[in-house]
């Protein structure tokens, strides 16, 4: 999770940096096509690695005896792999059906990244088949990771609520608590942004352009503060260096 969003934030913030502070615009059609890419097959797998949180969460609140045998170094290795293969050949379609489009409505996009509907919008050939094709595999990948999530959740609830001894059920809620707060900034930022692109008209073009800056600006920078605050070593770090600067 923390390599995703490292590579997400270095393949958009410094370009967005460098148009608000040097007003450095221009960027080669390679390095579009490329940065676009990097933000649907990178984003994509952040979705699948919560999903994969999910179950490993689904695993040690309703089956903890076999926990160990489950999630064993072979399956992270596996699950890494299937969340890299899945996601980034899936996706790879998108910026090279963009590509191949030809473009003469002009070199200037509407946008500080290189988003498939920004850019698309320069070509003067039919893009009917990229926007099929990107709004399949956006529901797809994200939704069906997003079905699993909510079914892991569903069934670690059910499980939960069976627990009789408060203290055990506190425990086993702490343990999804900042899996589900992960979850929830980026989902929320996610429908807010397919919100505003749905509704186009109603809104500032501006607005989807600055949603889809924070979508990769603020899950990125409340994911190491989120798990670190909760971790314990981090915490008491933390309250040490608070003492000492008092």
């Amino acid at each position: 999770l923390s390599l995703l969003d490292i590579v997400l934030c270095l393949t958009v913030i410094p370009k967005v940096l460098a148009i608000f502070w040097f007003d450095f615009r221009s960027i080669s059609f390679p390095a579009c096509f490329l940065q676009m890419f990097i933000m649907n097959s990178f984003l994509a797998m952040e979705s699948c690695t919560f999903m994969v949180m999910a179950y490993d969460r689904y695993v040690a609140i309703c089956k903890p005896l076999p926990y160990a045998s489950i999630i064993t170094d072979q399956f992270v290795a596996r699950a890494a792999i299937f969340v890299v293969a899945r996601n980034g050949l899936l996706t790879m379609p998108i910026p090279i059906l963009s590509s191949r489009l030809r473009y003469c409505a002009g070199h200037i996009i509407k946008n500080c990244i290189c988003t498939n509907v920004s850019v698309s919008r320069l070509s003067c050939d039919d893009t009917t088949l990229n926007q099929h094709y990107q709004f399949a595999i956006g529901w797809t990948l994200l939704g069906s990771d997003l079905i699993l999530i909510v079914l892991s959740y569903f069934l670690i609830l059910k499980t939960v609520i069976r627990i009789k001894a408060e203290r055990a059920m506190a425990k086993a809620l702490g343990t999804c608590g900042s899996h589900f707060i992960l979850i929830l900034f980026f989902t929320t930022v996610l429908l807010v942004l397919l919100i505003t692109n749905l509704a186009r008209k109603k809104v500032s073009p501006d607005v989807p352009i600055l949603l889809n800056i924070l979508h990769h600006l603020i899950p990125p920078a409340l994911n190491p503060i989120v798990y670190g605050v909760r971790t314990k070593e981090i915490k008491q770090g933390i309250q040490n260096l608070l003492r000492r600067l008092c």
